[in-house]
């Protein structure tokens, strides 16, 4: 949530950067609910300072023996009025507390503006895009001897849109899984295993309620009233809401496996069959929450971490800065790495690792502070290290070899006892 205090001072120069990122943004019937705030704030002022100023002659009159009953009667009346005005003020501030809620993050001063994602810049390639001397096959057509992925068994479990994995399929997802996380561990990053079912309040807090309700799966009935995550950031920025940390605790640097759960998926066409886009996925996601002067380097450590995953598999991969468009509700600026499908013929994210300044902070209440300061939000940053459904796609058909076997990267062959290939099975 973006701080009022700064919205006031320029509103203009604020509603323009915020419309690099959503162009329907209207500030105005935010700033019309702040004046209102403002203007009954006066006035209660105002009536306090009269209901003080009585109360200090009914004491004097009282004291002298004289009829104080008109002043009382006064008073009585003017705290029936700010009885009135304070429930006026809750009201407009709830009205505010939601407006603020559905307005984005601010995009940073470096992120390129633009509306399109074909304007997003690529700071970094690593690798190169893998040449075939026979007709490749996409991730699908592989799948059809390997037997990895049965999509019509979970089909018939859930639907379109879910995945199963089986055999070599759900041991490598597993070594996959294992190896990220082992790379995070090294890298100093703490372990969580969180809820995948979080209360509204969560939502709020990260970024995803009140814009993203209808891209969610959620229990409501008598009992419960949960979210399933959409993303383990969720959680994990959840475990210190309304908590303040000592600035010198800082930063803290999580990491979780969770498998994830969207609404989205399936978009129609053979370019997306299969694992690209899934109601469920597996996720080895990043957290971090900084002291603002820490996050810069943070967000340069969450990108490298993530490269570094993908180097690990020898996946060739590009990093690109997203422009003021293409950055999600909560991000100030994002860093989208992206490997080539050769069965899409196309670039794919597997990690978005985002800034999102105190923009979760001050919607979830997180705070740090020194001995002898005021508290203050802190900065929270997150990333995919990695998503692994796509992640499992490039592996596949970029490895692949002619007769539709395909060679494991080494790093896996530890979590595999010692399986170097997958090899066709009919």
């Amino acid at each position: 949530m973006l701080d009022i205090k700064l919205l006031r001072k320029d509103p203009a120069a604020f509603e323009a950067k915020l419309k690099t990122k959503e162009p329907s943004i209207d500030l105005g019937p935010v700033l019309i609910l702040d004046e209102k705030i403002r203007h009954l704030i006066g006035k209660l002022e105002e009536i306090q300072a009269k209901r003080n100023a009585l109360s200090k002659e009914i004491g004097e009159k009282k004291r002298v023996k004289e009829d104080v009953a008109d002043l009382m009667s006064e008073v009585a009346g003017l705290g029936d009025l700010v009885s009135t005005l304070n429930h006026q003020r809750s009201e407009l501030e709830n009205q505010l507390t939601h407006a603020l809620a559905s307005i984005p993050n601010l995009p940073s001063n470096d992120a390129k503006i633009s509306p399109d994602p074909k304007d997003n810049v690529c700071i970094k390639t690593w690798g190169e895009k893998k040449a075939f001397d026979f007709p490749f096959k996409n991730h699908v057509e592989l799948n059809e001897r390997l037997n990895l992925f049965d999509f019509k068994r979970a089909a018939k479990v859930s639907g379109s849109g879910w995945p199963a994995y089986r055999g070599l399929g759900a041991r490598l997802e597993w070594a996959l899984l294992n190896y990220m996380l082992d790379t995070h561990l090294d890298n100093g990053f703490e372990m969580w295993m969180p809820p995948l079912l979080v209360r509204p309040e969560m939502m709020y807090g990260s970024g995803q309620l009140p814009k993203f309700d209808h891209q969610l799966f959620k229990i409501k009935d008598d009992d419960y009233n949960l979210y399933i995550i959409p993303t383990a950031e969720v959680a994990l920025n959840g475990l210190h809401y309304d908590e303040i940390f000592a600035s010198e605790d800082l930063p803290k640097k999580y990491v979780a496996y969770t498998p994830c759960f969207r609404r989205e998926a399936g978009a129609a066409g053979s370019q997306e069959r299969g694992l690209i886009r899934m109601h469920q996925f597996n996720k080895v996601e990043m957290f971090a929450f900084t002291t603002p002067d820490q996050s810069e380097e943070m967000f340069k450590l969450l990108t490298q971490s993530a490269e570094k995953i993908l180097e690990g598999l020898n996946i060739h991969y590009r990093s690109m800065f997203l422009v003021t468009g293409d950055m999600s509700f909560a991000a100030t600026k994002t860093i989208d790495i992206e490997v080539w499908l050769p069965g899409q013929n196309r670039y794919y994210e597997v990690s978005s690792v985002s800034h999102c300044g105190d923009f979760q902070a001050r919607r979830s209440l997180i705070r740090h502070k020194s001995k002898d300061e005021k508290p203050e939000f802190i900065h929270t940053l997150n990333g995919s290290g990695l998503a692994t459904s796509r992640l499992m796609v490039a592996l596949l058909e970029n490895n692949q070899r002619k007769d539709g076997s395909v060679e494991l990267p080494i790093v896996l062959h530890k979590y595999l006892n010692g399986l170097k290939e997958l090899c066709p099975t009919s």
